[in-house]
C-alpha cells in the first residue's frame, strides 16, 4: 500500500515538472523576441540615417543613381557657424553645471540636513518638465524682467546659457551622487583624523573618489545642452543659431542627405567619445 501510494505520489508530481520547464523556455524564448525587436527599434532607424548620408541625390530618392561621401564635406560649410554656437554654450553650461553640481553632489551624498530632500527634488526637477513647457516659461520670465526692471534678458545669450544649466545640472548631481554611492567614507575620516583639511579631504580624497562620476556628468552635460532643440528654440535671438536650430529651418527647404549626414556625424562623435570615456574611467558603473 505504501508503495502504491508512493507511485501515486510521483505521478501526480511528474506531469509538474515539464509544465514548469515549457513555461521557463516560453518566458525565455518570449524575451529574446521582445529584446530582438527592441534592438530593430533603436538600430533600424540608425541604419537606415547611414545608409541616406550617402546618397548621391539632391533630392532623397530610392534607389539613388550612386553613392558618395560628398555631403559630409559640407557640413561646415553650411552649419558652421551654429555648430561653433552649440560648442561654445554646451562649454559654458559644462563649466558652470560642474562649478554648481560637484558641491551639491558632495552634500546631498556625505550630508544630512534639513531641507535635505526639498534641495534634491529642486535640483533634479527640471528632467521631469517638457522642454516646451520649460522653454516658454524661461522666456514668460525673461519678458517680465524687461518689463519690470527694463533689463535686457529675452534672446541674450546668458539667459540661453543659463536655461541650458538649468536641464543640465541635474545629470551633473545625479551622476557625481552615483560616483559616491560605492565609496568608503572611511578614507575620508581618516585624512580628517590626520590631520587633514576639509577642503584638502575633498580634494586629495573626495574628487578623485567621484572622478567617474565627474566625467560622466561632464559629458552628459555637453550633449544634452548641444542637442536641446525644444527649450533653444524659445530662447534664442533674431541673429543667433544653435546647430538643431539650424538643421529644423535646413529641412523647411532642403530634403536631401545632408541632414543624414550631420545626424551620422553626430552619433560618431559622441559614441566615441562615450568608448573613449568609458575606458579609461568605466563610465557604465556610474549611469547603470
Amino acid at each position: 500500500m505504501a508503495a502504491q501510494a508512493m507511485m501515486n505520489g510521483q505521478a501526480a508530481i511528474s506531469p509538474a515538472v515539464p509544465v514548469a520547464g515549457i513555461q521557463q523556455a516560453l518566458a525565455r524564448n518570449t524575451a529574446r523576441i521582445l529584446a530582438a525587436i527592441g534592438a530593430v527599434v533603436v538600430f533600424l532607424p540608425l541604419v537606415l540615417t547611414v545608409y541616406l548620408s550617402v546618397f548621391d541625390e539632391s533630392l532623397i530618392a530610392f534607389p539613388p543613381r550612386g553613392y558618395t561621401l560628398a555631403w559630409y564635406g559640407q557640413i561646415l560649410d553650411k552649419f558652421g557657424e551654429p555648430l561653433w554656437t552649440s560648442v561654445q554654450i554646451a562649454l559654458a553650461c559644462v563649466v558652470l553645471s560642474l562649478l554648481i553640481g560637484i558641491p551639491a553632489g558632495i552634500g546631498l551624498s556625505r550630508y544630512r540636513f534639513r531641507g535635505r530632500e526639498v534641495i534634491s527634488t529642486l535640483l533634479l526637477a527640471p528632467l521631469t518638465v517638457p522642454g516646451v513647457a520649460l522653454g516658454l516659461g524661461i522666456y514668460v520670465f525673461a519678458v517680465w524682467v524687461e518689463e519690470s526692471s527694463g533689463l535686457a534678458l529675452s534672446g541674450s545669450l546668458a539667459l540661453l546659457i543659463a536655461g541650458h544649466v538649468l536641464i543640465t545640472l541635474p545629470w551633473v548631481v545625479r551622476l557625481c551622487m552615483a560616483g559616491l554611492v560605492n565609496h568608503d567614507r572611511a578614507a575620508e575620516e581618516a585624512a580628517t583624523s590626520l590631520g587633514a583639511r576639509p577642503l584638502t579631504v575633498i580634494w586629495r580624497v573626495t574628487l578623485p573618489a567621484m572622478r567617474a562620476g565627474v566625467l560622466a556628468g561632464a559629458l552628459f552635460a555637453f550633449i544634452v545642452s548641444f542637442e536641446n532643440l525644444e527649450m533653444t528654440i524659445f530662447l534664442v535671438s533674431p541673429g543667433m543659431n544653435t546647430l538643431p536650430i539650424a538643421v529644423l529651418t535646413y529641412l523647411l527647404y532642403h530634403i536631401d542627405p545632408l541632414v543624414a549626414a550631420v545626424a551620422v556625424a553626430q552619433m560618431v562623435l559622441i559614441g566615441a567619445a562615450l568608448i573613449l570615456l568609458d575606458r579609461f574611467v568605466r563610465v557604465a558603473q556610474v549611469v547603470r
